[in-house]
């Protein structure tokens, strides 16, 4: 009886967790579609478009942290990171100029996830045969994918989102071991604003917004960006950390069905073989050191 008991009340914890999981990956998926929609109709410029994102999901983390019932954990001030987030956000407006959401997606994807693993490998973790087969799987598919070619996304386009990529894996780096996240990236998104608003008035002459745009870009800040950390760090709570990396596999692979469906983008022989390299190199690298880490 108690163990029938048990079950029923572990069942809907799990269906919770997908929930939570799923609804995170979409949001996180939904941030390139948001933006490359406001972008190619022209409703708004990468700049306020990066500048209303921050403030939005500022306003929407500092809302969700005033109002919860645990009391924000003192942290120190990590300029660095919110830096970081800048960084992400800008190059990441920017490149959705010209490139297509599931290839931004992929390439911010791979680039985030390989300077990760470089971090690992440049503080001394091993890497076994199979792991390295991985790390070289991936980064040579994000080497295809970006090499000249009638397939070949825009070339600056593909640097700018390399370099967000960076940025944002350097800001998951500065994120571990942070004792509450949630708060952390509210006081981030905090610190990001005045440099998202000096980069508007860098490119003041070139500014332009309709009802659109604005509202494309406060969704990607308020819903897809803020909301979306909210229900994600709600569902790490109930993951494990390779739990956790593996889902994110298909972040780009959602980007790029919600460009086919909704932005009535196509899915290149290129895109579909440098997916499978990168994700796939990834999963393997993911792979090897969960099992090491169970030895």
């Amino acid at each position: 009886m108690s163990e029938a008991v048990s079950e029923a009340r572990g069942a809907p914890s799990l269906l919770q967790t997908v929930a939570l999981t799923a609804a995170a990956m979409v949001a996180f998926a939904a941030n390139s579609l948001l933006c490359r929609l406001a972008l190619q109709h022209q409703g708004i410029d990468p700049a306020s478009f990066g500048s209303i994102r921050l403030v939005s999901g500022a306003l929407t983390l500092a809302l969700v942290v005033r109002l919860r019932a645990r009391p924000p954990s003192p942290a120190r001030v990590d300029w660095l990171a919110a830096a970081m987030l800048f960084g992400y956000v800008a190059f990441f407006s920017f490149a959705y100029l010209s490139l297509p959401a599931g290839t931004g997606a992929l390439i911010l994807f791979g680039a985030v996830q390989l300077t990760m693993l470089g971090a690992g490998l440049g503080s001394g973790e091993r890497f076994g045969p199979l792991a390295w087969l991985g790390f070289v799987l991936a980064a040579g598919g994000l080497v295809y994918l970006v090499l000249p070619g009638v397939a070949a996304p825009p070339l600056l386009g593909a640097v700018l989102m390399a370099i967000a990529g960076v940025a944002w894996g350097v800001y998951s780096l500065r994120g571990r071991g942070v004792a509450d996240p949630l708060a952390a990236t509210a006081r981030n998104f905090l610190r990001a604003v005045p440099l998202a608003l000096a980069l508007s008035l860098v490119f003041v002459a070139r500014a332009h917004a309709d009802v659109t745009g604005i509202a494309l870009a406060v969704a990607s800040g308020a819903v897809t960006s803020g909301l979306g950390y909210v229900i994600w760090y709600a569902a790490l709570a109930r993951l494990s950390a390779m739990q956790a990396a593996t889902v994110q596999l298909s972040v780009p692979l959602l980007a790029a069905i919600g460009g086919v469906l909704l932005l009535s983008e196509a899915i290149t022989p290129r895109l579909a073989a440098a997916s499978v390299a990168i994700l796939g190199g990834i999963a393997i690298v993911l792979s090897q050191k969960s099992r090491n880490a169970r030895r």
